[in-house]
This record gives structure tokens, sequence and C-alpha cells, in this order.
């Protein structure tokens, strides 16, 4: 037998999970005074702000970085559609002695028309959006409850559409309702309740003013047969925009503006002609745009001089616009509202294309 080291007899090893236990304790002693000594080398560079973290810019800047699912858009025109814009000119250079006016953005990409935006123009009931704004935010500010109760008084007795002018003097609505049945029945009584509630037709002028809608005036109770009560397509469309995008309600206060305009039962302007521009026709336009993906939110006025109508337009592809049309012209013209129709039309050719 040669010479030399004998071989390790199998009884002097350790058993196989005794080593590795021994070994993964070794590693991580190892490991331990690595990190601990980088940190330590790190760490007057951490405290200086040396160190930063990479930035991460989303690929659409429309949508926010960490987002899975669509932006909430803003008020924010950007690239006009400008076949659109001179679609609307033509439609309304055809019709004399009617005064047009449209806007339309799309809140997710800053998409717009325009046809003499900034013009005021008799608002009708279409005032009615921005009051309930400014109903809202005072629900959202905590000095109006929503059962608050608003006295029926001869003061805001308002004729013509609605119901609550029928009531005896006195009678008390809460706040929900008469904001509910100002947008429902487009109810003038209910208006003028919450104009009075707001402080008065001075003070929520100086809140549009505030707002940023300077064509928006209020200067006589509703229904303001005359026309003397103003606002602009441009205001209206941004009255419904600034709700949506989160920028001048809470969450819950919007939900409830959402909800109330959905309440509104003429779809006879915007909608139908939502509904026309696809090829189709429907006594009930609301329901028969939902088989397209389409939702509209909208708010009508009608002074017989003078027709509006704008609304929040959910689009198939998860998308949101906002759209307002006003017409001045002779008294019941039907010219007037067929306008409107026609100008929706040519929104839904545009952002849905042929069915």
């Amino acid at each position: 037998m040669t010479a030399g080291r004998s071989p390790r007899s199998p009884k002097n090893r350790l058993p196989q999970p005794l080593q590795l236990v021994l070994r993964l304790a070794v590693m991580g002693i190892g490991l331990g005074v690595i990190t601990g000594t980088a940190l330590k080398l790190l760490a007057p560079h951490l405290a200086q702000g040396a160190i930063q973290t990479p930035k991460v810019e989303a690929a659409n800047p429309s949508v926010p970085i960490g987002s899975q699912g669509l932006s909430s858009g803003s008020f924010e025109p950007r690239t006009e559609l400008k076949a659109l814009s001179t679609r609307w000119a033509q439609l309304a250079q055809a019709q004399r002695g009617l005064q047009a006016s449209g806007f339309l953005l799309v809140l997710d990409d800053g998409r717009y028309a325009q046809l003499q935006p900034d013009r005021p123009q008799p608002a009708a009931s279409s005032i009615k959006t921005p009051v309930l704004l400014a109903g809202l935010q005072e629900l959202d500010a905590g000095t109006l409850r929503w059962n608050e109760g608003l006295p029926l008084t001869k003061e805001v007795v308002g004729g013509g559409a609605g119901w609550m002018a029928s009531r005896p003097m006195g009678t008390r609505f809460p706040f929900f309702e008469a904001a509910t049945e100002m947008i429902r029945v487009s109810d003038n009584s209910a208006t003028n309740l919450l104009i009075k509630r707001l402080g008065g037709k001075t003070a929520i002028n100086s809140r549009f003013t505030a707002l940023g809608l300077p064509a928006t005036v209020v200067r006589n109770w509703l229904p303001d047969l005359q026309g003397t009560n103003t606002t602009s397509s441009r205001d209206l469309a941004k009255v419904i925009a600034m709700v949506d995008t989160g920028q001048k309600l809470s969450p819950r206060a919007r939900d409830l503006f959402r909800e109330i305009m959905g309440t509104s039962r003429t779809n006879t302007l915007i909608p139908l002609g939502l509904l026309q521009g696809l090829g189709q026709d429907a006594a009930d336009p609301d329901a028969a745009l939902k088989s397209f993906g389409i939702t509209v939110y909208n708010k009508t006025g009608d002074i017989g001089i003078a027709y509006a109508d704008a609304g929040l337009i959910q689009l198939p592809n998860g998308q949101r616009a906002v759209a307002a049309f006003m017409v001045k012209g002779p008294f019941n013209d039907p010219r007037s509202t067929d306008l409107i129709r026609a100008m929706a039309a040519e929104v839904a050719k545009t952002l849905v294309g042929k069915p």
C-alpha cells in the first residue's frame, strides 16, 4: 500500500443537511457584510439626493403613468377637426336667418371642432346645467344640505315647463328634488329656487365668472322667454367637461351631476342627431344609441326663438366628448332644431363612422 494521506472516512463527514445549513450561514454572513459596507459607503450620497430614480414617461401623454384604463381627460383643445368645423359652417350658411354656434371636444385627446363657439346667445333652459354645477359645489362645500328645504315664493314661481309652480306658496322642496326636476322636466320654478338659494342672480353670475364662463349670465328669472339670459356653446361644453374630468366637484358630487343629467327626458336634439348620423332613426334615440355603445347625458333649451343642447357623449371606444349647439332664429322655425340635429349627425360620422 502506497504511503500518503488516507481517505477520509464517511464517519468523519457531516451529514449533507448540516453541510447545506452551514454553507447558507456562511453565505448569509458574507452577503450581510458586503451589503452593510455598501450602505455605509452610499449613505452620504442618499442623504444628499445624489442617487435618483429614473423617470418613466407614458407612451400616451393623455394616459397617466401606472393607469390601466382611460384617463379622465381635460378641457384642453389641441387638434382641430377642420373638416368637421367646415362642415358645420356649410350647414349653417345654408340656413338664412339662423345664427348657429357649436363646440365639440374629445376630452381624452383634445380633438375639437368649432363654429362661433364664444358668441353669447339666448340660453333658454340650457343655463340650468351651470346652475346645477353651482348647486353641487355648495353641497361639496358643506354649505348646502342634500335634503335642505327650499320654500316656494311668488318671486321664484316660473311659468312654462314643470309642475312645482302649481303647489301652494310656502311649500318646501328638498334641494335634491328641485335639482333633479330642473333637469328631468326642465322645471323653471325649480331653477329659480336654486338660483335664489345660491344668493340670487348677482351672486350666481359672480360664480359663473369665477368658473371661467364669460358668456353665461342670468338676467331674469326663468322661463325668460325674451332670451335675456345668455351663454355660449363653449361655456356649456366647458361646464360639463369640468365636472366629468373632476376639476370642480368631488367624485361623489360628480356622480350626482351625471345621475341627474341622465334623467333628462328630451332626447330629440343631440341624441337623435347622433343616431341619424349613424343612418338610423327611432322613437327612443337614447335606447337605440346604446346598441352602438353610445350614451348621452344632455340638457336642452327651447324658448321658440332659440334652441340649445349640450351633453356628455360616451363613445364606443370608451372615450368621452362634450358637445354643445345653439341656434337663434324666427319663432318656432323647425329649421333651428333640424340644424342642431344635422350638426350632431356630422359628429357621429366623424367620431364613430359607419356602423
